[in-house]
């Protein structure tokens, strides 16, 4: 009975797991804000079922209390999130919340398959890099003088590397964290931050080639030091997200082409230099050839991705534990071996969509700096996720990265959480100058209404005036001519004598329309005053906005 259990909740997992894939990419869809909201309500409920269904079978097949408890961790962890996003940060995404909560919840379920004391230490990190993670969009939105100061991002990025590189213990032949109190920490997992600060900082205002050449240099003493760490993998997401910034920041193809080229430079030189790229290399041509010493990683994932062919064989009826560090850098073969090779393409395209959330966010900001931050963060986390699966997949050589919010790993998942809640401040400060944008508008369109209705009470004469002085209408006007008066004006001369009352009561009723358009202009006007009073207008946003906006007003 269990099998058979097990057996159906595999394709209900399939499932559910293709509606909020679908779903995330239909929000990019829609403009109507009901449309998105009844959206991710659904993506709400498909998550906690999804939960509630793969906990339940696994409590079923085990019978261990502990994933009850895991279970309503998770649960609670999630209806936390999205509560406190709710009240604290009522202007956030919420759908880069959910995306990030199901991702989550994914790798709960796969860790709690592969050892339940994991999934226990993984849901306490998230729980608390969560908490810590709520004050970033606060210090996004109102901390100005980040931007400003690049030089400090780049020193603190470099001397952590460079304690990582001299003070921590050689692990899986690469130094990679440094333990403090006993716990460990991946100092290169938080540097990626403070990177992509630092070119932010240096090319938010000034891109010529001698800031390019400045940039480009301490970028490059960065990913030196990783690959003198043997950090292959962060050393190539440092870079990847560099050549993008770069291009972003100036708009010129040649500096992404010349920085390609000199990785490909570099990559044979590194092979040349460096035993364990020569071994990683040749692993990735024929993993067979060394089958049971250094391919069998690459051939166990290989074998954990086919074994479960499309749809998977099912939780706890797999092998993924026959996979060498399946909990970390070989997770997503764990998932495609008892979820399917389905399951796992909606994995990727779900971290695609998060990624394309974070794009669209990046592309509506008109502050550099920011616009950067936003497409460096994102750029960070698409390449990681395909340095994962590629290798993975024997796509290209392993590198040794995590899958991002998935995979074990504390320092990961917490530099991971914090991105995501500095993407989230960027988009509420967008939603900042968006409201102030709005409310410049309003002042000019309700000062321009204001002037139109003064000018239109001042100038209204009786029509009968023109016929006792044998003129027409619109030919002379207390001396003016009428030519050059506005078309309403012109309508406001038309009296009783010219209309039959079929048109008096359609020029009646458009007047009250106008008065009524006028009120309700005038109400949004104060809305919008107020909000922004209490918000607070982003700097250089009202010299901005009168460069672009328009300075009159259409009926």
């Amino acid at each position: 009975m269990v099998k058979i259990v097990v057996e159906v909740s595999k394709y209900l997992l399939l499932l559910i797991m293709v509606l909020f894939t679908l779903e995330t990419f239909m929000v990019l869809k829609y403009k109507n804000e009901e449309a998105k909201t009844r959206i991710m309500r659904k993506q709400i409920i498909l998550m906690l079922f999804f939960n509630f269904l793969a906990y339940v079978v696994m409590f079923l097949v085990k019978e261990q209390t502990e994933m009850v408890m895991i279970y309503l961790g998770v649960i609670i962890y999630i209806l936390l999130v999205q509560a406190m996003y709710r009240l604290v940060y009522r202007r956030a995404s919420l759908i880069l919340v959910n995306t990030m909560c199901m991702l989550l919840s994914v790798g709960f379920v796969i860790q709690t398959r592969l050892g339940i004391s994991y999934a226990i230490k993984q849901l306490l990190i998230v729980a608390v890099s969560t908490t810590l993670s709520m004050l970033i969009p606060v210090i996004v939105r109102k901390v100005r003088f980040i931007r400003q100061i690049p030089w400090v991002y780049g020193v603190v990025g470099i001397l952590l590397l460079t304690a990582v590189l001299a003070l921590s213990k050689v692990s899986g032949g690469a130094n990679l964290s440094i333990e403090i109190g006993g716990i460990t920490f991946q100092f290169s997992e938080f540097v990626k931050i403070t990177f992509v600060f630092f070119i932010a900082g240096m090319l938010r205002e000034v891109t010529d080639f001698r800031q390019v050449a400045i940039t480009t240099g301490v970028a490059a003493l960065h990913v030196i030091i990783l690959v003198l760490s043997k950090d292959l993998g962060a050393a190539l997401i440092y870079f990847m997200a560099y050549v993008v910034m770069v291009y972003v920041a100036t708009g010129k193809a040649g500096y992404a082409a010349l920085g390609l080229g000199g990785m490909g430079a570099a990559s044979v030189v590194a092979y040349k230099l460096f035993s364990h790229i020569r071994v990683r290399f040749h692993v990735w041509r024929d993993p067979f050839a060394d089958y049971q010493g250094t391919g069998y990683q690459i051939v166990q994932a290989l074998f954990g991705v086919c074994a479960g062919g499309w749809f998977g064989t099912g939780l706890f009826l797999g092998s993924p534990e026959m996979i060498p560090l399946a909990r970390v850098d070989f997770t997503y073969a764990a998932i495609c071996e008892e979820m399917g090779i389905l399951f796992g393409i909606c994995l990727i395209l779900l971290c695609m969509g998060m990624y394309f959330l974070i794009v669209n966010i990046s592309m509506k900001l008109k502050e550099p700096f920011y616009k950067l931050v936003a497409i460096g963060l994102g750029t960070e986390y698409c390449f990681q996720v395909f340095l994962t699966i590629g290798g993975t997949t024997k796509f290209i050589p392993m590198t040794g990265v995590t899958l991002p919010l998935v995979s074990y790993g504390g320092s990961s998942v917490m530099c991971t959480i914090f991105m995501i809640s500095i993407i989230q401040g960027l988009y509420i400060l967008r939603e900042d100058e968006d409201d102030a944008l709005r409310f410049i508008r309003r002042k000019r369109q309700a000062a321009a209404a204001r002037q139109q209705r003064e000018a239109r009470e001042q100038g209204q004469r009786p029509g009968a005036a023109y016929v006792e002085q044998g003129q027409r209408p619109g030919t002379a006007y207390g001396g003016q001519d009428q030519s050059t008066r506005p078309l309403y004006d012109m309508q406001e001369l038309r009296t009783q004598e010219y209309m039959d009352p079929a048109e008096r009561e359609r020029e009646l009723k458009d007047q009250w329309i106008r008065r009524q358009r006028l009120e309700e202009q005038q109400r949004k006007y104060e809305e919008e005053k107020r909000r922004v009073e209490q918000s607070g207008v982003p700097e250089d946003l009202e010299q901005r906005i009168n460069e672009e906006t328009e300075k009159s007003i259409h009926w």
